[in-house]
C-alpha cells in the first residue's frame, strides 16, 4: 500500500489537468508511471481506445468537473454508488475512478501483463461505463479519516507487536526495516491542487496499509502456526486495513469534495 493505485493517480493527475494545473503530456506521464501504456475505451464520442492525454482531455471537455476513486473488496462498496454491473466490475478490479459532473460514467481499469520475469510489459485499459449518479458509499471526511487513522495506526503497530515480526523471519523482518526507511524519507503523493490535510491523511494512510501487509506477511511464519491464532490475526487487522482504505479514497477524493462544496 506504499504504491499509488493506479486509480489514485489517474484521479489526481486527471484532477490536476482539470484545474488547468497540469499540462496534459505531464499528467499522463504520471498516471503511467512504471507501466508500458494506458488507454481508455467507451468514451462517449470516441469510436475506440485512446491515449491518456485525448481522453483526459475529452472527459474535460464534456463537462467532467473532477474525478473520485473507488477501493471496493468483497463486503465493502466503498466508493461506489451503482449500477449492479459498474460495481462487479470495480470489485473484481479492486478499484475504480467516476466522474463528477458531465456524463455519469466510470473507469475501471483491466491490466494486462506480458513477458518473462524483469522485463515484464503492462498496459492498462480503462473501461468507460455508466454509473448511477448518486453519492459514494462509506467515503469519510479528511478531519474523519485523519482521527479514525491516528487510532488505527496504534492499532496496527501493535498487532506488528503481537505477531512477533523479529521472530518471524529474514523477509518479514526486511519488510519492516524497508517500511521503516521509507516512511523516514517522505515522497510525493497527490497531484498539484490537493490541500495538505489531503497529503498527510494519504501518506499516514499508506503507512497503516504497509504495516498491515507486512504483519500479513508475516502471519503464516511468527511463533503462533495454528488455524485458529492465524484467523485472530486476520481479525484483528480486518478494521485496520478498512479504516486505511476508506483514508484512501478520502485523501483522493478530496479535491472533488472542495469543488463540490466551492460550488454549493
Amino acid at each position: 500500500m506504499l504504491d499509488e493505485p493506479r486509480s489514485g493517480r489517474l484521479a489526481a493527475w486527471g484532477n490536476a489537468l482539470i484545474a488547468g494545473l497540469a499540462a496534459p503530456d505531464d499528467a499522463a506521464q504520471e498516471v503511467l508511471a512504471d507501466d508500458s501504456v494506458h488507454r481508455i475505451s467507451g468514451l462517449p464520442g470516441e469510436d475506440g481506445p485512446v491515449g491518456l492525454t485525448l481522453g483526459l482531455g475529452r472527459l474535460r471537455a464534456l463537462g467532467v468537473r473532477g474525478l473520485r476513486i473507488a477501493l471496493p473488496v468483497p463486503g465493502h462498496p466503498l466508493g461506489l454508488s451503482g449500477p449492479p454491473e459498474f460495481n462487479a466490475r470495480a470489485l473484481a478490479a479492486g478499484e475504480a475512478v467516476i466522474a463528477v459532473g458531465g456524463p455519469a460514467v466510470g473507469l475501471v481499469p483491466e491490466v494486462v501483463e506480458a513477458g518473462p520475469r524483469g522485463d515484464v510489459h503492462v498496459s492498462v485499459e480503462w473501461r468507460c461505463l455508466e454509473v448511477r449518479d448518486a453519492p459514494p458509499a462509506d467515503v469519510p471526511s479528511l478531519g474523519e479519516a485523519e482521527r479514525e487513522l491516528a487510532e488505527a495506526l496504534r492499532d496496527a503497530t501493535e498487532a506488528l507487536a503481537r505477531l512477533d515480526v523479529a521472530g518471524a523471519g529474514p523477509a518479514a523482518q526486511a519488510a519492516l526495516e524497508a517500511y521503516r526507511a521509507r516512511a523516514a524519507r517522505g515522497r510525493e503523493v497527490l497531484a498539484p491542487g490537493y490541500p495538505p490535510r489531503a497529503v498527510r491523511v494519504l501518506e499516514l494512510a499508506q503507512r497503516v496499509g504497509a504495516l498491515i501487509g507486512i504483519a500479513t506477511g508475516a502471519a503464516g511464519h511468527g511463533a503462533a502456526v495454528s488455524a485458529s491464532e492465524i484467523a485472530a490475526r486476520a481479525e484483528l487487522l480486518r478494521p485496520v486495513e478498512r479504516t486505511a482504505r476508506r483514508a484512501q479514497v478520502a485523501a483522493y477524493n478530496a479535491y472533488v469534495e472542495e469543488v463540490e462544496r466551492r460550488r454549493g
